[in-house]
């Protein structure tokens, strides 16, 4: 009987990238988002292993409805990978659209929650089972226009400490993997859509390809049962903390 992986954000980027990799390795593949002509690629490229769900992470009941459906063959979750979220968004603090702060709370947070708790009694019940969140080398230090994006990041890898304290006594692990700069669509839903703003931002360096972070899921989840790899950040060579910022205070 092969394990199967459910992976949030499955149209695009890493969440697609490791769909791939865990279906070329024997594994089924749950694969969510909102946009249901992407899920049907998918099925067409990876066939009977991969199994589709359109529904909004954001809304509770849709998330508990969608996975409630699962047929029984992909109905034991083994992996979930929550990969789904999104940097909305340009301002500055004082300055920022509150709906894209919104947006980036109810998917980045809300989201990952809505998830976790809707798989997590499965696994517990099962008595095996692997939580892989997807957090941001962002989390752990600031620049400017970071504010929510970050610290909806930092929610995320703090959550995941906290999980492994409850978890405490069980066989579930938890891995929040936090990558730096990563050539995906991320930086064109960033720069709304924007082709030339996304490829600025990619021109000064390599940036890691989607397939490396999926190739680092592979690795954390194949570890020995007794091995949890609570936390791992991932850079591009060409990408180093950002250092402090000095500015004249203006009077």
């Amino acid at each position: 009987m092969s394990n199967t992986i459910c992976i949030t954000g499955a149209t695009s980027g890493l969440g697609q990238a490791t769909a791939r990799l865990f279906v070329k390795n024997g594994w089924k593949v749950i694969g969510t988002g909102r946009r249901e002509d992407r899920l049907q690629s998918l099925k067409q490229e990876l066939g009977d292993s991969f199994f589709g769900l359109t529904f909004d992470i954001r809304d509770r009941a849709q998330t508990f409805a969608a996975f409630g459906s699962l047929p029984e063959n992909f109905a034991a979750v083994d992996v979930l990978m929550n990969n789904a979220g999104l940097f909305a968004g340009h301002g500055l603090v004082q300055n920022a659209d509150m709906d894209a702060w919104e947006r980036m709370v109810d998917t980045n947070i809300l989201g990952l929650l809505h998830c976790t708790r809707t798989v997590l009694p499965g696994m517990l019940a099962r008595k095996h089972g692997h939580i892989v969140n997807i957090g941001s080398a962002t989390g752990t230090r600031a620049f400017p226009t970071g504010n929510v994006y970050g610290a909806s990041k930092a929610f995320v890898r703090l959550f995941s400490d906290n999980m492994r304290a409850d978890l405490l006594g069980t066989p579930i692990r938890v891995t929040c993997i936090s990558p730096g700069r990563t050539r995906t669509e991320f930086a064109l839903v960033h720069n709304d859509g924007d082709v030339e703003s996304m490829e600025q931002e990619y021109r000064q360096g390599q940036p890691l390809l989607p397939e490396d972070i999926a190739h680092t899921v592979w690795w954390v989840i194949n570890c020995p049962p007794h091995m949890d790899v609570t936390q791992i950040e991932i850079m591009p060579v060409c990408q180093a903390d950002g250092g402090v910022r000095f500015q004249d205070v203006a009077r």
